[in-house]
């Protein structure tokens, strides 16, 4: 065995000496959006130590497939048969990894929190636990994670990105801008924390600051994974969508948001929030969902995540598509069966969440408005960010609009256009919710 370090020091074993550049090559990759996270892949071909099966086995559970967790127990199996000495910590990513392909995702955050109180510089282990938080809408969970990691991790950019998401998702924008502009200090185009700081700018309604900005950083996008640059496009389309401009967002959804990896769950759910977005915008959007439902139509078994899954649908329902009625029928039997972690999740968020989206996809308002009703509480519990849920409390919106219950629209919406003051948007639709209650505006004589 080759004792080597990773890029933070950490101390890894593998049987070759170039695994130690591929194993830096997925902590940098994980890290820093880009494709030398894929390394590990031919490398895992070769080595059996386990830092590198390890390492190979999260990268095929990033697929968020079926498929994920076959392909990475294959490499688990692989190194435990191969029974190579690792170090303490690499059993512990190892076990952290396992537990995630076993779907127990609460024990894969414990272990990697206990490797994060032994080795606060195994950012490996940091991003990932505060992947499974996120899913499960566990925002402290995220940002204790982080701040754990702090003071040992202080000189890495990507560290104070990973810290500006998880002050974002807990609603302190203050700290959470902050650290973004740390991190962005450190590394201009440190792509997490530009993602952080434009989350703090589209909460804040600060859009046209938020556009320049996602503007001014676009160029260092283009060799990013495939998630991570169309979904930083994706904001920047929020930021025109805000303020008026749909044509531009449009334009994004075609060249930038949908097509660079049409496989992908991250890519497609993003072009499902972004296309649907612009409807609610009143955009007509052509033939769009029809291109986007045909690589959703392979989804209907998944129920990988409830955030992923709810998006799938709509898309296909707006497609009109049958196999939206499916994803609902496949949902509906895995929900009272889903892992412990996110079983209640699926049952009282997910089940009425998607009755409701089928419901409004397909015109039956009424309907559509009570079940999302239901959801929307707790929708915190499906994962994703509040930037990305808004896309349901719009639809809600949109379906109680079309019910006639204009007063209740009035009182969700103008409180938001109160403190966004900037959007475009709200200000379109409460024109609409004023005039219908034969009212005058705000700014009205």
């Amino acid at each position: 065995m080759i004792d080597a370090h990773d890029p933070f020091g950490l101390a890894v074993r593998v049987q070759r000496a170039e695994s130690a550049a591929a194993v830096a090559g997925f902590v940098n990759g994980f890290l820093g959006y880009t494709p030398d996270i894929l390394a590990v892949l031919p490398a895992a071909a070769q080595d059996d130590s386990l830092i590198v099966q390890a390492c190979a086995a999260a990268l095929q559970m990033f697929a968020e497939a079926p498929s994920g967790p076959p392909a990475a127990r294959a490499h688990l199996q692989r190194a435990q048969a191969a029974a190579l000495p690792g170090t303490e910590r690499e059993r512990q990513f190892a076990a952290a990894v396992a537990a995630w392909v076993d779907g127990d995702v609460a024990r894969a955050i414990t272990l990697h929190a206990q490797s994060l109180a032994d080795h606060p510089r195994d950012l490996c282990s940091l991003k990932l636990a505060q992947y499974h938080a996120f899913n499960l809408g566990d925002s402290p969970a995220m940002l204790r994670l982080a701040l754990q990691a702090a003071p040992a991790a202080a000189d890495v950019a990507a560290l104070h990105g990973m810290l500006a998401f998880a002050w974002e998702q807990n609603h302190r924008l203050r700290e959470a801008e902050h650290a973004a502009r740390h991190a962005l200090a450190m590394q201009p185009a440190e792509p997490w924390a530009q993602h952080a700081l434009a989350h703090v700018l589209l909460t804040e309604g600060r859009f046209d600051e938020g556009r320049r900005f996602l503007q001014a950083v676009s160029g260092g996008w283009r060799g990013l994974t495939s998630f991570m640059r169309t979904h930083n496009w994706w904001h920047l389309a929020l930021f025109h969508l805000e303020l008026g401009d749909e044509a531009a967002a449009l334009a994004l959804y075609d060249r930038e948001v949908w097509g660079v990896d049409k496989t992908y769950s991250q890519d497609q759910v993003g072009a499902v929030s972004l296309l649907a977005r612009l409807e609610l915008a009143g955009v007509d959007v052509g033939d769009r969902w029809q291109d986007l439902a045909e690589h959703l139509a392979g989804r209907v078994a998944d129920q990988v995540q409830p955030f992923l899954d709810l998006q799938y649908l709509y898309g296909l329902a707006r497609a009109d598509r049958p196999q939206a009625a499916d994803l609902l029928a496949h949902i509906e039997r895995y929900a009272p069966q889903a892992p412990a972690a996110s079983r209640a999740a699926w049952q009282q968020v997910a089940l009425p969440a998607a009755r409701g989206l089928l419901a409004h996809a397909q015109g039956r308002w009424a309907e559509a408005a009570r079940a999302l009703e239901q959801a929307l509480p707790r929708l915190l519990a499906i994962g994703g960010s509040h930037a990305q849920r808004g896309l349901f409390e719009q639809i809600h919106v949109d379906a109680l609009q079309r019910t006639g219950e204009l007063g209740g629209v009035l009182n969700l919406l103008q409180p938001q256009a109160n403190a966004l003051p900037q959007s475009r948007r709200l200000q379109r639709r409460l024109a609409a919710v004023y005039a219908g209650l034969g009212l005058p505006g705000p700014h009205a004589g």
